[in-house]
């Protein structure tokens, strides 16, 4: 014990000499067990300080790391794309001079492990593959951080050790995960240091400005992308992966300041059923290496408590399903460049350094288990094989070719073999129409990786996630789906997937029509609108020269518009052909139904939207809805602060959203000027918890179903699982649908998948055509919830709307634009924002 206190005095000694000097040398950090190659260039002859004297942005970050690869024969180095902001995507593959002489050959080797045939590979002397990542989260610095140094080390460091190392890896070195996250961040920790640094933690160094550098561009998390693939960083790295199938992937966090240096296994009863129990073990023994690693250093550590594996879109998880070793750290984060904690001044070198020391050890791992670890890739896909299966699934969509090739689309960034249908065909209630539908063979080498997206799973091991408990694309994209169907139904493979052009749009003298089927159908009526052309919805369905369209059918009359007959057909085949939906030119307005001059058709005016962000907004709620507008429909949206809103002209708005939000974002003046302009004529979206918020302030009528568990033979040490198991962290629940409505207007099914992460049930109204949207009486489809909610939930509501003077109020309780994926709820919003004054 008297050695033990000695230890921590002489640590903290040391972190406070530190913070007195505010600077760092290259010694505090570097192994003295090989010597350092003088004309390699240190970080600080680039950067012009020592890594941990200030953060790194990512210019200074990528020009050092384009300098070292210039400077040595170990190392090369790629940009593989931009991100929104337009940073480079880089990568350093490094390893020794002779197989970088040969490293095509050394890298379809290594992937001929993951084929049919592998038996044969000698892994005695094959090179191990290892992909390290850093910074996936732009606030989580020390990562990038410990970059610097360590691949100044693997360029300048010299000696058997060394020399060993390359020799028998294969390096794939991502310096920054997240490029403009990380930028952000080094920004507003830099500007706000002071020369004598302050460690208080009430300090505004270590409060960053909403919404923090923690996300990408849009406001994502990028560390839950893996398996959606939606962002441009996380197709780059994807690429990378399936491109070498590493062994081993390092993921470099941080977490609150008060804790010391984590590292996996997590808690085991949490990792994925289709995770096999030898990847924990194996986990778990190169757990031993960075333990002995810290150790020596002298710093503290836990493992096997909090994170788990479970959701496959992480990227310590990820790996697990693709036949490597996933592995999480999270560092106590200093946030800034000292932080006084519970375990006393913690400085931002020193987090580095043990960053630094898990990514050397790590690779210790790697040489010292270099055989296992290639015979255990082998053997997970050799176990796949034996257990994938015959027959085939099969997804599409008769109305909606977007939804349905954007979910094939994902599958081929993973590398998973896709079929065009043959012949349109029909199975479990579903119909398959070639050109609109996939077939996905099971007997495939990803056959694992299939069955974790597709699979629907309601039964646990555990009661608590770290991350969602369900993400069934299936569900998500909304798409018909059979697991049931025969490879006889499979055409060709699909080596280019391109969506089939839009038809041309013929030449009209009365009117157009346009299903509002398609997913893409919003940018097209947006396009429409904002060009000044006048364009009505249909509620309710009709039928004219031989074809039958359904609620909500766009129609665009030829006359009375600002263009001329012929610049009218030019602009709406046009405006067809960018948004790829079909658009029919019909001769008369006589139908079968309701015709098209009939007050059935509605006019449509511009949406003009506005949402509120900033402090107390849930920014990857706003982030996603951003990305929404901004890349998918091309519509403008003004994000307007929660500082700002006092001063704001809402006048100017049509529609505004108003995300998830968290205590009283907004304050009481705000309020009433809301309330104001939604009584002249505005529709207000609120999301999630808003809906405590319009309830409290009088704005809908809404009866919340109140739940109770009380804690019977619940210990004291059991009490946060108790009250864990009660969160729904992310699962999916069947929902029916009016389609009359025209909140469910583009749905061609009764019934929707929603993804939900709230608590919040509402009663369903007296009058039943105000539940247009109500969940079903067994409504759980995938994911895990409490047996209280279960309960709780059923025939619940998760849409709401309320007139209001001229305006409309409207909640939806779940998130309908989920991490970018939840194609099949979109809609949903979209309709809120063109349709909601006909509701």
């Amino acid at each position: 014990m008297r050695l033990l206190l000695v230890l921590i005095t002489l640590l903290l000694s040391s972190l406070s000499t530190l913070a007195q000097s505010g600077k760092v040398d290259m010694d505090y950090y570097l192994p003295t067990d090989v010597t350092y190659n003088p004309n390699i260039p240190t970080p600080e002859s680039v950067l012009g300080y020592t890594p941990g004297e200030w953060h790194v942005s990512h210019d200074k970050l990528s020009e050092y790391m384009r300098t070292l690869a210039a400077a040595s024969d170990r190392m090369t180095i790629e940009s593989r794309g931009t991100t929104f902001e337009g940073r480079p995507i880089l990568l350093l593959t490094v390893t020794s001079p002779s197989n970088h002489s040969n490293i095509e050959n050394i890298r379809k080797e290594h992937v001929k492990l993951v084929e049919d045939g592998s038996a044969s590979l000698s892994t005695s002397n094959m090179p191990i593959v290892v992909y390290q990542g850093m910074s996936i989260h732009g606030n989580e610095p020390s990562g990038a951080n410990a970059g610097l140094i360590a691949a100044y080390y693997l360029a300048a460091a010299q000696g058997p050790k060394i020399d060993a190392l390359l020799d028998n890896t294969i390096i794939l070195f991502d310096p920054s995960f997240n490029p403009d996250g990380l930028q952000r961040f080094a920004y507003w920790a830099n500007t706000n240091k002071s020369i004598n640094i302050n460690a208080d933690p009430q300090d505004r160094e270590y409060d960053e400005v909403w919404p923090g550098g923690r996300t990408n561009h849009y406001w994502f998390d990028m560390n839950r992308d893996w398996l959606p693939v939606q962002l441009p960083e996380s197709r780059a790295r994807i690429k990378t992966f399936h491109n070498w199938y590493p062994n081993i992937l390092t993921d470099h966090h941080e977490m609150g300041s008060n804790s010391s240096f984590f590292f996996q296994p997590g808690i085991q009863s949490r990792t994925h059923p289709l995770t096999p129990a030898l990847n924990q073990e194996l986990t778990k023994q190169i757990g031993n290496y960075h333990a002995a690693a810290l150790d020596k250093i002298g710093s503290f550590y836990y493992t096997e408590e909090s994170f788990d594996d479970f959701y496959y879109g992480k990227g310590s998880t990820f790996p697990d399903i693709n036949g490597g070793i996933g592995i999480l750290f999270e560092q106590g984060s200093s946030r800034g460049h000292a932080q006084e904690t519970e375990n006393g001044l913690l400085e931002f070198p020193f987090t580095i350094r043990n960053q630094f020391t898990a990514i050397l050890s790590t690779l210790e791992a790697a040489q010292g288990m270099r055989k296992q670890l290639l015979d255990y890739q082998r053997d997970f896909f050799k176990n796949a094989r034996g257990e994938k299966g015959s027959g085939a699934y099969a997804f599409g969509s008769e109305k909606d070719a977007g939804s349905a090739y954007h979910l094939a689309e994902v599958l081929k960034r993973h590398q998973i073999k896709v079929h065009e249908v043959a012949q349109d065909f029909s199975q479990d209630g579903a119909n398959f129409k070639k050109g609109m539908s996939y077939i996905v063979p099971k007997n495939q080498r990803q056959s694992r990786l299939i069955k974790a997206m597709f699979e629907k799973r309601t039964t646990f091991q555990d009661s608590l996630f770290y991350d969602i408990s369900a993400w069934s694309f299936p569900l998500s994209f909304g798409v018909d789906f059979t697991e049931n169907a025969s490879l006889s139904k499979a055409g060709n493979e699909i080596q280019d997937l391109k969506r089939k052009p839009a038809p041309a749009v013929g030449t009209s003298t009365y009117a157009y029509l346009m299903e509002w089927h398609d997913y893409y159908t919003p940018k097209a009526l947006n396009t429409i609108l904002n060009k000044g052309i006048r364009a009505k919805v249909g509620m309710q369905k009709f039928s004219v020269e031989g074809i039958s369209y359904d609620y909500g059918t766009i129609m665009i009359p030829v006359q009375n518009q600002s263009l001329n007959k012929q610049e009218l057909a030019s602009f709406i085949n046009e405006v067809a052909q960018d948004a790829n939906v079909t658009i029919k030119a019909v001769s008369t307005g006589l139908t079968e139904g309701i015709d098209l001059g009939s007050n059935q058709f509605r006019a449509l005016e511009p949406a003009r939207v506005a949402m509120i962000v900033g402090e107390g907004i849930n920014p990857y709620d706003a982030g996603e809805m951003w990305h929404l507008f901004d890349t998918r429909y091309n519509m403008r949206i003004t994000k307007i602060d929660t500082k700002d809103l006092g001063r704001a002209d809402l006048s100017r708005y049509t529609d505004i959203i108003l995300p998830n939000l968290w205590g009283n974002a907004i304050n009481k003046g705000n309020t009433d000027k809301i309330k104001q302009w939604v009584r002249s004529g505005g529709t207000l979206i609120g999301y999630k918890n808003v809906a405590n918020w319009f309830e409290r302030n009088k704005m809908l009528d809404i009866d919340f179903v109140k739940t109770k568990n009380p804690a019977k033979n619940v210990s004291f040490e059991q009490r946060r699982d108790f009250t864990g198991a009660q969160v729904i962290g992310g699962a999916i629940f069947e929902a029916k649908q009016d389609r009359s409505h025209p909140i469910n207007f583009g749905y061609t099914g009764d019934k929707v998948s929603l993804f939900r992460n709230t608590t919040l049930f509402i009663k369903a109204d007296s009058t039943s055509y105000k539940n247009p949207i109500q969940y079903t009486k067994s409504p759980l489809q995938a994911g895990y919830i409490s047996k209280i909610n279960l309960k709780a939930i059923p025939e619940t509501r998760p849409f709401v709307h309320q007139s209001t003077g001229r305006g409309e109020v409207i909640l939806f309780t779940d998130n309908t634009n989920f991490r970018a994926f939840w194609y099949g709820t979109n809609k949903l919003l979209m309709n809120a924002i063109f349709f909601g004054s006909e509701m």
